[in-house]
């Protein structure tokens, strides 16, 4: 190898190894917890969005179109929500997720690979995986408190929103009709 290969070589390698010189006044350690807390909520919310899609796919019985359609609504908001999350990290100078490998080494959402799953288990699950993901999110919000990201933390307070609604939609298609008429 050359020195003009082996010295474009070192720069390539010292441009990749160095931090990003992304313009913000958050001090370095707000971008390395910030950004931390923020992709494992990325991690979590593709985890979620797949797991969502899965059972969206995978819905039968007697209140399919019904639950189908819910699925289907609920996971094009979960999937609105990565390149916001992805594009705060950047903003902020931090590096977000690259491939799948990184999503499940992140994720605490867990996978459901089961070729069955009752409709209304499926239901259950996905009600508390977005019960956790809006303590989650609640967490992350204290993260961004704590460092004074007033940015990130407005998102993230829309985030429990939806997640909030998200899960009471589920808990409602999940429950016993009542027989009383009440």
């Amino acid at each position: 190898m050359s020195a003009v290969e082996t010295r474009k070589r070192q720069e390539l390698t010292s441009r990749r190894d160095s931090p990003l010189l992304t313009p913000t006044d958050l001090k370095p350690a707000a971008t390395r917890d910030i950004s931390g807390a923020m992709n494992a909520i990325l991690a979590d919310v593709f985890a979620l969005y797949l797991k969502t899609k899965n059972f969206h796919w995978h819905m039968s019985g007697p209140h399919f179109r019904d639950y189908h359609l819910l699925l289907d609504e609920q996971a094009e908001q979960l999937f609105a929500m990565t390149d916001p999350i992805a594009e705060r990290v950047r903003k902020l100078g931090g590096l977000t997720i690259k491939s799948i490998g990184q999503i499940s080494s992140l994720q605490r959402v867990a996978d459901n690979d089961a070729d069955y799953v009752e409709p209304l288990d499926m239901l259950a699950e996905l009600r508390e995986d977005n019960k956790n993901l809006a303590a989650s999110l609640r967490e992350a919000h204290n993260v961004c408190e704590e460092h004074r990201d007033v940015a990130t933390a407005s998102l993230i307070e829309v985030w429990i929103d939806e997640t909030e609604r998200r899960t009471w939609f589920l808990f409602e298609a999940s429950r016993p009709s009542e027989t009383s008429g009440h």
